[in-house]
């Protein structure tokens, strides 16, 4: 892997540079307003996390490290799952369809919660590891809390019952298993990195004008 701050810093950066191009050409497409707009969190994201990498490489203040370490973990753990269901929620044009994404929404809140209780009470803390970040922030039980997360985020795509949407969850459903597994101190950072670049994909065939329906099931 050669994931670096400058491989951070590039992918957040041209990840913006599509979320921005996507939320400028909707064309009155406002049920796609919550999909172009999840590369412009995720591609800041990761230019947060390049402030990370320089800090533990001294290149800035240990200062600016420890917030940028916070804001970090704070969008990964406690925004993305109550975002995603939230976000895609808002997406739907009818009642009916809005109640699908509420118990996402449920264990997302749930989650963050968790979440941001063990960053409150621990020291979270960032330690460079082979080519990519490692974060510990004293989680127990973070099989059981990973699963959940992958749940809130991921789960809401799947239900989404529009084609593009499936496509993307399941990209990112894909990826989070063997990265929570092989890679658990570092599941933050390439779990996030992943989802960045894949949620710009998604963005530049929403850029496309490309129909997001597809089908959809009750």
């Amino acid at each position: 892997m050669c994931f670096s701050p400058i491989g951070d810093l590039v992918v957040g950066t041209v990840v913006v540079a599509i979320g921005v191009d996507a939320c400028r050409n909707l064309g009155g497409r406002t049920q796609d307003l919550p999909l172009a707009t999840l590369p412009l969190l995720l591609g800041a994201h990761q230019i947060d996390e390049a402030l990370v990498w320089w800090s533990l490489q001294g290149r800035v203040s240990a200062q600016v490290g420890h917030v940028a370490v916070w804001i970090y973990l704070l969008v990964a753990l406690v925004v993305l799952p109550v975002f995603v269901p939230v976000a895609l929620g808002a997406s739907e044009s009818s009642p009916r369809l809005r109640r699908r994404y509420v118990p996402f929404a449920g264990l997302g809140i749930f989650v963050a919660g968790v979440m941001l209780e063990t960053l409150l009470v621990g020291s979270p803390t960032a330690e460079l590891g082979s080519h990519y970040l490692a974060y510990s922030i004293g989680l127990q039980h973070g099989v059981v809390l990973t699963g959940l997360y992958a749940t809130a985020t991921c789960g809401p795509l799947l239900r989404s019952g529009r084609r593009l949407l499936i496509q993307f969850g399941v990209a990112n459903l894909i990826a989070v298993i063997p990265i929570a597994v092989l890679y658990s101190r570092s599941f933050a950072s390439l779990w996030c990195l992943y989802a960045a670049m894949v949620s710009g994909v998604i963005a530049l065939r929403v850029r496309a004008r490309q129909p997001i329906a597809g089908f959809r099931h009750s």
